[in-house]
């Protein structure tokens, strides 16, 4: 008789400590599903912060590459007015030459000397050549200003750009 009890004391205790076991076990799994689920919310938030900041840099990307394009418009837009206005420039300084050179061989055309053909000729050679220097550097200012006002905008662009990236970069 007296093992009875003892196996129904150890029998109790056994259950007991089974019961035990197994609320330690639930709680310590409805800790850890705590847990995952902060985790899994703790991600998704990090995640949805990640895709957004993304799109912002997509969104960014695509705004300054835009710009860059019409940067570059703007910059063959300049290009080819200023071109057009140098063309006239060579266009009637040419014209002008060309009118000179008729006039001056209609002129040696009612000489009465040779020394006087010379003359005109010498005469239409030095103007020919004070004008071919003069309009040279004329148009060569032109050209340096034409190309200082074509690259503005892509300069520009630049400048930005690297504003931009350093900012970023910090």
């Amino acid at each position: 008789m007296s093992m009875k009890p003892k196996a129904t004391e150890t029998t109790m205790s056994n259950g007991e400590t089974a019961t035990k076991g197994i609320e330690a076990t639930v709680s310590s799994l409805k800790e850890g599903m705590t847990k995952a689920a902060a985790g899994f919310t703790e991600t998704q938030a990090k995640m949805k912060e990640g895709m957004e900041k993304a799109m912002k840099t997509a969104e960014e990307f695509m705004a300054f590459g835009q710009g860059n394009m019409e940067a570059l418009l703007k910059s063959g837009q300049i290009w080819a007015a200023g071109v057009q206005d140098l063309s006239k420039q060579v266009a009637a300084s040419a014209q002008a030459s060309f009118d000179e050179t008729v006039s001056t061989f209609k002129a040696m055309t009612t000489v009465k000397s040779l020394k006087d053909a010379l003359d005109l000729q010498a005469n239409l050679a030095r103007s020919t050549l004070e004008k071919t220097l003069s309009e040279s550097g004329k148009l060569t200012d032109a050209s340096f200003k034409l190309t200082e006002q074509a690259i503005a905008p892509i300069t520009a662009r630049v400048s930005l750009a690297v504003e931009k990236f350093a900012k970023s970069a910090v």
